[in-house]
C-alpha cells in the first residue's frame, strides 16, 4: 500500500495515545547524562561502555523483545522514541540500539531463525542487556544493498560450520555479545544468510580479530571497527535465514520500515540537539550593536530558525506516522518507507547546516557542540540504501503504478 494512501493516525503527529513501553522522562534523563560525556568520546573515538551499562540496568536493550521472553514488548513507536531521545545526547549509542531493535524485530517474524537460538538471543537482551549486530559490509563487496555475493564463507564441518572472512564498519563491536555474520555457504549453489557467533561473557573468541580501524569524522564513538574471522566455529543450529541469493531480492516492507524509521530517528535527534544549542546561542549572544538585546530579537534570525522548525516538524510527522502505520499493521511499501528516510535525513543535514550558517565561527568552534553535531549528521548519507538507490527505486515504483 502506498504511504500516501494510508490513513493518518487520529492523534496529532502520530501519537497513538497508548502508554509507551519506556517512561519518556527516563529517556530524557539518560540522554542528558550521556550528553555530558559525548564530546569526550567523540574526541577520543572511544566506545561508551558506561552508557550501555546504564541502558542494560533499565532493560532498554530488551525493549522490543516480547514479554514472553522477558522483554518489554515494545513496537516501532517505542523504539523510535528511545533512539530519537538517546541520539539527542549521544548518537553513537543510539545507532547501536537501532541495530539491536531492527534485528530483534526480525527474529520474531516468521520461522527462518532456529527457535532455540532466537530465544537465547532474546532472553540475553532482556536479562543481561546483550547486544547483537549483523556484520554485512566487506572490503570487496561494499554494501550488500548494491548486489553481489559476500566473500565471507561458511564451510560445512562436522557439527556445524567454520567461518572465514573480513567485515568492515562493525558498529558496536566492542560490546556485542552476538555477532551475526553475513556470509555464503561453500555449496556448489551457495546459500546466503546469517551465521551467529556467540561472543563475550566467558565465551571463546578464538579466531576473531577486532582491528580498531574506525577513524571517521562523525559517529566516532560507535566502535565501527574491522573484524576478521579465521575459521571460527559456528554450531549447526546457529545459522538463520539461509536462502539462495535470489531469495533476498524481494524487499521486506516491515523490515524496511523499521530500518528507515530508526536510522532516520537518530539523525533527526542530532538535528534537534543542534536546534536546541542554536536557540540557547541566540538568547545568550548580545552584540554591542544591539544595545543589550540578544540575537534572538532579530527578525532575520527568527525567520531562519523558523525554517529549521519547519523541517523538524516535517520529520516528526513523517516518523511518527510511519511508526504508527507499522504498529497498526499497515506498513507502506518499501519504496515509500525509504522516501521517508531520504526526506528526514536530508532535512536533518540541512537543519544543522542552516544552524552553522546562522552562527558563523562560533558554530564551527570545537569548543561548541554544533561542530560535532554537523560531523555526526553527515553520516546519515552513508547508511544503505543511499540517496541514489532510494530515488531510482521510487521512480521505478511510480512508473509501474
Amino acid at each position: 500500500m502506498p504511504f500516501d494512501d494510508l490513513p493518518l493516525p487520529a492523534a496529532p503527529f502520530g501519537d497513538s495515545g497508548t502508554a509507551p513501553a519506556i517512561d519518556p522522562s527516563l529517556i530524557a534523563t539518560l540522554s542528558a547524562e550521556f550528553a555530558l560525556r559525548a564530546a569526550e568520546h567523540d574526541a577520543a573515538a572511544s566506545f561508551p561502555f558506561e552508557n550501555f551499562d546504564r541502558l542494560a540496568a533499565e532493560g532498554i536493550p530488551g525493549l522490543v523483545t516480547p514479554e514472553a521472553a522477558g522483554g518489554r514488548g515494545g513496537g516501532l513507536r517505542d523504539a523510535l522514541a528511545v533512539v530519537n531521545g538517546i541520539a539527542r545526547g549521544e548518537p553513537s549509542t543510539a545507532l547501536v540500539l537501532v541495530l539491536q531493535y531492527v534485528i530483534h524485530n526480525q527474529l520474531w517474524r516468521g520461522s527462518a531463525w532456529p527457535e532455540a537460538l532466537r530465544d537465547r538471543i532474546a532472553r540475553s537482551a532482556a536479562t543481561d542487556g546483550a547486544l547483537i549486530n549483523i556484520l554485512r559490509v566487506e572490503p570487496e563487496l561494499g554494501t550488500p544493498h548494491r548486489g553481489g555475493l559476500p566473500a565471507t564463507v561458511a564451510r560445512r564441518v562436522p557439527g556445524g560450520w567454520r567461518i572465514s572472512g573480513t567485515k568492515l564498519y562493525s558498529t558496536g563491536i566492542p560490546a556485542l555479545s552476538w555477532l551475526g555474520v553475513w556470509a555464503r555457504s561453500d555449496d556448489a549453489e551457495p546459500l546466503v544468510g546469517t551465521w551467529v557467533v556467540p561472543r563475550g561473557k566467558g565465551l571463546t573468541e578464538q579466531g576473531i580479530d577486532v582491528r580498531e580501524t574506525w577513524n571517521h569524522i562523525g559517529m566516532r564513538a560507535s566502535g565501527s571497527h574491522e573484524v576478521v574471522f579465521d575459521e571460527v566455529f559456528v554450531p549447526e543450529d546457529h545459522a538463520g535465514e539461509l536462502r539462495p541469493p535470489a531469495g533476498w531480492a524481494a524487499p521486506d516492507a516491515i523490515a524496511t520500515a523499521w530500518m528507515a524509521t530508526l536510522f532516520s530517528g537518530v539523525y533527526d535527534g542530532i538535528a534537534r540537539s543542534a536546534r536546541d544549542w542554536l536557540v540557547g546561542f541566540l538568547h545568550a549572544r548580545k552584540p554591542t550593536a544591539l544595545n543589550g538585546a540578544s540575537l534572538a530579537t532579530i527578525p532575520r534570525l527568527q525567520e531562519a530558525l523558523g525554517g529549521i522548525e519547519a523541517m523538524l516538524l516535517t520529520n516528526r510527522v513523517l516518523l511518527r506516522s510511519l511508526s504508527a502505520a507499522v504498529d497498526g499493521g499497515t506498513p507502506p511499501s518499501s519504496s515509500d518507507s525509504l522516501l521517508v528516510k531520504y526526506t528526514v535525513t536530508n532535512n536533518a543535514i540541512d537543519a544543522v547546516a542552516r544552524a552553522l550558517e546562522i552562527t558563523g565561527n562560533p558554530g564551527l568552534s570545537r569548543d561548541n557542540p554544533l561542530e560535532r553535531h554537523h560531523r555526526d549528521v553527515l553520516c546519515a548519507r552513508v547508511h544503505a540504501p543511499q540517496n541514489d538507490m532510494i530515488l531510482a527505486g521510487a521512480g521505478r515504483a511510480a512508473l509501474s503504478r
